[in-house]
């Protein structure tokens, strides 16, 4: 039985295995630099490897921070319709740079932006069962602050909903 709970030694590669693996797990979808370091990390390689077979899949074309910023921001933005502030917190733990993130920003229209967000507050707003406005006010600032939107934003949503109901 203990046999079962005993881990397996990581696989480790050599540096053109490696490299290799590593292309086909950026083919498959967008990744930050960072992703692919741990990766690259977890094969057994070492600083000075890991740099190198970044820069090639840089140089190839396998890894670009800016194509990955914005498919990370569009698809957090349209597919989970996290705000602005949640969606800088995934790219600082991508370590991307500040230069992609702005660039990457630039595809949130604004206007889509505060229709997510009317949209997220009037769902929430309809989930609520309490009549006192100011309960209702601070669990619906919590929810969308917690869903990543701006203060500023938030409060002209709410009482956009609240004035409409």
């Amino acid at each position: 039985m203990s046999d079962f709970y005993e881990r397996k030694p990581k696989k480790t590669y050599d540096k053109k295995t490696a490299q290799l693996k590593a292309a086909d797990f950026c083919a498959y979808q967008e990744r930050s630099q960072q992703e692919v370091r741990d990766k690259l990390y977890g094969y057994g390689l070492h600083y000075d490897e890991v740099e190198e077979v970044l820069t090639n899949l840089i140089v190839d074309g396998f890894i670009n921070e800016e194509r990955f910023a914005k498919a990370y921001i569009g698809g957090k933005f349209r597919m989970k319709g996290w705000g602005r502030r949640k969606i800088l917190q995934g790219l600082k733990q991508h370590k991307v740079s500040e230069y992609c993130v702005k660039k990457g920003l630039q595809e949130i229209e604004p206007e889509a932006y505060y229709q997510t967000l009317l949209k997220h507050t009037r769902k929430k707003y309809d989930s609520l069962g309490t009549s006192s406005e100011y309960i209702l006010k601070g669990k619906l600032t919590q929810h969308l602050i917690g869903k990543g939107f701006e203060i500023d934003l938030i409060k002209e949503a709410i009482e956009e909903v609240l004035a409409t109901d």
